[in-house]
């Protein structure tokens, strides 16, 4: 009974269990769904979020850049002195006309020219005798004895040319009509079929000097080059279809290079190119392109282009890797040098050079890259002069100057606790300079305090703060000049600083009275002179 009683205590137990757990899911999940509900109607537009509890009640929501703002950073002229050009290298260049080739870079192997292998063969049946080129890759020249062969057919024709001489010789004198002619016909068929059989012609001499058959006919190599293969074999009998001997002359060679399908299409038989060896580093070998294949590589989705290369020296050997260089003429086109183009990844940016060092930049649209150049498609003239190094530094700046033109203080309490709003200023502040715009070095500024209804406001302390950041690219540092205005009368003040560079420069107007602000303005300018 005891244990019954416990096991049942123990079912209860779960069971509340159990009814708690489903109990605090529920509520919690209900809270988020409210928490997500309540930020959905905050930023929808034109809806009012319900009354948040606790401290981010306070926190004002900060405006965020539209897509389009962040997408690209605008860039705005600068202005250099040449001292400062120097120190961080920009040099300039000229936009000009040229004759452009495309170089397209690949790999290869050499291959033997199909065109400059012989096979050595016999036209008649025989046995061969004696062997004197018998191993593969031996140089043989022109002309040099490869084997010789004894052929029952050949020394048979060989005797009837001789009987046939015979013949002619006795016969030449005879008067009947035809005899002699006969006998020098015989002569001549029997001559053209040893001749046909590819006798050499020394050794039609030597026949003809001693009047006997040759038994043993010596075969010579038709071509200077290297034995790639070879079936000649001491007492073997051979047949007009068997190929003895195959002969490669490498003194020229192909290449097959393995080009991407995607450059291909710049490619044409005749173009020239180039090859280098890792064997020869100084050392650089031309040809032109012979054919491009007509196949593509599933694996490697590349293209064979074949190329003919002289090898002089015969340095390049059958299956040796190279590097190829190969170069499509592309005619006469705009181009800029490739260090003159900065790609910002939505655009590519050249600067514009002007003779008072104003950088100026420029979106172009460029086409494909030719060895050190850029193609102009747009966006660019001829003969005018741009920046070819140290883009990168004058595109930082450029940034900053454009960041800080359009640089607009956040609103009073942004990010914190909200401020209580102060009233509107009666007091309205109207600042120019002299010289207009302002210049790198002295200048006089100048500020007019009018109230209600343009009434001069005197007794006044007016300062004027100029501020410019730092510029680590161009490695220069943040820089900070605050001028004191005397009163001029009716409203006016007017006092002397100096600006320590050319540039945009953070101005704020402060004007005090009994201790108390009673206007503030701030603005952005414009400084000519330089860095």
């Amino acid at each position: 009974m005891n244990k019954y009683i416990l096991r049942t205590s123990l079912v209860w137990i779960a069971v509340i269990v159990a009814a708690g757990a489903a109990f605090y899911y529920h509520s919690r999940t209900k809270m988020q769904k409210e928490t997500r509900a309540n930020s959905v109607a905050a930023e929808a537009p034109g809806t009012v979020a319900p009354a948040a509890v606790g401290p981010s009640a306070a926190t004002a929501k900060l405006p965020s850049a539209t897509p389009a703002q962040n997408a690209q950073t605008a860039l705005a002229p600068i202005q250099l002195t040449p001292q400062r050009m120097q120190s961080i290298g920009v040099t300039t260049g000229t936009v000009e006309f040229k004759q452009i080739s495309s170089d397209i870079r690949a790999t290869g192997n050499v291959d033997i020219d199909q065109r400059l292998v012989s096979y050595v063969q016999v036209r008649f049946p025989g046995y061969i005798r004696q062997v004197f080129a018998n191993a593969v890759y031996q140089y043989v020249r022109k002309g040099e004895p490869l084997f010789t062969v004894y052929s029952p057919d050949l020394v048979a024709t060989e005797q009837e040319y001789l009987l046939a001489r015979q013949h002619q010789k006795a016969l030449s004198t005879s008067t009947v009509d035809g005899v002699a002619s006969g006998a020098a016909a015989l002569a001549n068929a029997a001559q053209q079929r040893l001749e046909q059989w590819e006798v050499p012609p020394g050794e039609l001499n030597k026949l003809k000097a001693t009047g006997k058959p040759i038994t043993d006919l010596t075969i010579n190599s038709p071509v200077s080059g290297y034995i790639t293969e070879y079936n000649a074999l001491p007492n073997m009998y051979v047949q007009p279809s068997t190929r003895l001997y195959t002969v490669a002359d490498l003194s020229r060679v192909w290449v097959y290079a393995q080009v991407f399908q995607d450059d291909v299409g710049r490619l044409k038989p005749g173009d020239p190119a180039q090859i280098t060896v890792d064997s020869y580093p100084s050392r650089t070998f031309s040809g032109r392109i012979d054919q491009i294949l007509p196949q593509v590589d599933l694996a490697t989705r590349t293209v064979r282009v074949r190329l003919v290369i002289d090898n002089p020296g015969l340095k390049l050997k059958p299956g040796m890797f190279v590097n190829v260089d190969m170069k499509a003429p592309m005619g006469r086109q705009l181009a800029v040098p490739a260090s003159a183009v900065l790609q910002t990844g939505t655009q590519s940016i050249v600067f514009l050079y002007q003779s008072d060092g104003t950088l100026t930049p420029k979106a172009v649209e460029l086409g494909s890259r030719a060895g050190d150049d850029f193609i102009v498609l747009s966006g660019l003239k001829r003969h005018q002069r741009i920046v070819t190094s140290a883009n990168f530094l004058i595109d930082s700046e450029s940034q900053l100057q454009s960041a800080a033109g359009s640089f607009t203080p956040p609103p009073s309490g942004a990010g914190g606790t909200q401020a209580p709003a102060k009233p509107a200023s009666q007091v309205n502040i109207d600042f120019t300079t002299d010289p207009n715009p302002p210049r790198k070095g002295s200048n006089i500024f100048r500020v007019k305090l009018t109230g209600p209804g343009n009434t001069p406001v005197g007794g006044a302390t007016v300062t004027v703060t100029f501020d410019m950041p730092a510029m680590p690219a161009m490695g220069m540092g943040p820089m900070n000049t605050t001028v004191k205005l005397n009163d001029k009368g009716a409203g006016m003040y007017e006092g002397a600083g100096s600006l320590g560079s050319g540039g945009t420069w953070q101005v704020t107007i402060l004007a005090k009275k009994n201790g108390q602000a009673i206007a503030e303005k701030q603005l952005s300018i414009s400084t000519t002179g330089g860095m």
